[in-house]
């Protein structure tokens, strides 16, 4: 059973690749949230694995992701190992240390945590931009081999450091600038322009139920967890935050609609 989180449709992809080969099913942490539920009930059987797939989000783990495993509740997880493998534009950061605490805090363990280099998509601040079209063909396309060679280490329940991208400076990244950027992520100044044709695409795609349609339009409130849902697959380009998304590129995996 693999559970995946996923904003622009990256992890999604990744998650396909790992339950066809890995001939295990898939669960979206995106409809879990979705549905309001207050827990999350599984049963998964002694033979079956469990894994996580999720984008990183400034060298760290979503807060979707935190609060899907806080709210899980998973019957004779006791001792139970997650594999994860996280997608990200370049490096992870000390993503394995958050993750291991996290999931050991509820009684269950992590086996392997490998990371997969994919398009970045991130553009909400200053400096920050989708990959030029050519690197975002490279990433897609050398992702598929990655993947096989994580697979393998998931079959043989082992750690392959060599697969894991931690980047410089982790402690900085991850202890310094991940905190306050997960703090402040319900801030972003979200609007549509003229170009919005009331297609209703983001509120059905958010994670949170954190767009309402007022004529039509969408409002946001308070609760957006930086998914990049919303502003990267309007389909009209509509969406703005504030003036540091203007003229700036868009991505979402090519041929995903949701």
């Amino acid at each position: 059973m693999i559970f995946y989180f996923t904003g622009t449709g990256n992890s999604k992809w990744v998650a396909q690749l790992l339950g066809t080969r890995l001939n295990e099913s898939l669960v979206s942490i995106n409809d879990l949230l979705k549905s309001e539920a207050p827990s999350f009930e599984f049963e998964a059987s002694p033979q079956e694995r469990l894994g996580l797939v999720f984008p990183i989000y400034s060298w760290g783990l979503p807060s979707p992701v935190i609060m899907f495993i806080e709210r899980l509740n998973l019957k004779n997880s006791k001792g139970r190992k997650f594999f994860a493998v996280a997608t990200c534009g370049d490096n992870a950061g000390l993503t394995d240390k958050m993750l291991k605490k996290l999931l050991n805090e509820k009684g269950m363990g992590l086996s392997s945590i490998h990371t997969v280099q994919m398009p970045n998509c991130y553009i909400l601040m200053k400096g920050f931009d989708v990959d030029p079209e050519d690197l975002a063909k490279r990433k897609i396309a050398a992702a598929p081999d990655r993947v096989d060679r994580i697979i393998k280490a998931i079959l043989d329940e082992r750690q392959d450091k060599s697969l894991y991208t931690r980047g410089s400076l982790p402690w900085v990244k991850s202890r310094l600038i991940y905190p306050p950027f997960i703090k402040n992520t319900k801030y972003t100044k979200y609007f549509t322009t003229e170009k919005c044709t009331h297609c209703g695409l983001c509120a059905k795609l958010c994670p949170m139920n954190n767009i309402i349609l007022s004529d039509g339009k969408p409002v946001w409130s308070d609760k957006c967890v930086q998914c990049h849902a919303c502003i990267n697959r309007c389909p009209s380009r509509a969406i703005e935050s504030g003036k540091v998304t203007q003229n700036k590129g868009r991505y979402h995996f090519p041929g995903d609609s949701k």
